[in-house]
């Protein structure tokens, strides 16, 4: 059931319920409950503008959580999941302790209904916090009290940036933002990433106007080239699960999911925008 007006006492008193945000937009699109009906007309007026968007979001979704296992698997237990959104089926925490049951991670996000939701949840759930940041502030978000209790900075982190960057303004350099970030972070330590990118400065413009129209505060589609900068000083895996294709970024649906061949932009020409997505390592 979605919420309304009635449940006004179950948030707190700073969330607004007039203007769309982006994490309960993206709860809308995942068929979640903590949203509002601006959210959801918000929803549906960027899938008329773009039609396909909804779809997206459900493939970034199933991406995190192939991107999760993947460096689980390579041996990381301490996740920093930036812009994690509200909790949802198959979170971070989840998918990592499946691989190492002692996994820590931290979520961040800047809307204050993430932290009342992502409290309450994850209240009995150990190695686990949530807490509203400013992202860009990479030393207050380094040096929270929880961070500091959950992850040992001597060891690899892995660093959640999905479907995120984009909602940076240039101004407040978001790929310099990532490198200090890694600056911090020990060797082995790496990056799940994606951004909302096109190769087409129309198709670009038009959907970056139409999310700041909502009045949301929001960055704007780049070109795959521009969100690719993202990996500078790190090393890209293979987007193919055998390690067979190039170490390149790809379109997040195809990033190693199986019976998929990777491909660095949508086959159909006529799909305009899409989530560039891809793994990396420091070394």
């Amino acid at each position: 059931m979605k919420h309304s007006t009635g449940d006004l006492a179950n948030f707190p008193p700073e969330v607004d319920m007039n203007t769309p945000t982006v994490a309960r937009i993206y709860d809308a699109m995942l068929g979640g409950k903590d949203n509002f009906e601006v959210d959801r007309q918000a929803m549906a007026a960027i899938e008329e503008a773009n039609p396909g968007t909804v779809d997206l979001a459900q493939a970034n979704r199933a991406y995190l959580t192939r991107g999760v296992d993947c460096v689980a698997k390579a041996g990381v237990r301490q996740f920093l999941d930036l812009g994690s959104g509200l909790p949802t089926a198959d979170n971070t925490h989840q998918i990592a302790r499946r691989t190492h049951p002692d996994a820590s991670v931290v979520y961040v996000d800047n809307d204050p209904i993430v932290l009342a939701h992502g409290r309450a949840i994850l209240a009995e759930t150990p190695r686990t916090s949530v807490a509203t940041a400013d992202l860009t502030d990479v030393e207050g978000v380094l040096a929270a009290e929880d961070t500091q209790r959950l992850i040992d900075f001597s060891q690899p982190v892995c660093l959640m940036l999905v479907s995120l960057l984009h909602c940076i303004p240039d101004e407040q350099d978001p790929f310099g933002v990532v490198r200090a970030y890694f600056d911090r972070f020990a060797p082995g330590s790496c990056l799940v990433y994606s951004h909302i990118v096109s190769d087409d400065e129309t198709a670009a413009r038009d959907f970056t106007d139409r999310i700041h129209s909502f009045g949301t505060s929001w960055g704007r589609v780049r070109s795959p080239e521009e969100a690719a900068k993202v990996f500078d000083q790190l090393e890209l895996v293979s987007p193919s699960s055998d390690g067979t294709f190039d170490p390149v970024p790809v379109e997040c649906s195809t990033w190693r999911n199986d019976g998929r061949t990777p491909e660095p932009r949508p086959a159909d020409p006529e799909v305009l925008i899409w989530e560039h997505a891809g793994i990396a390592f420091k070394h």
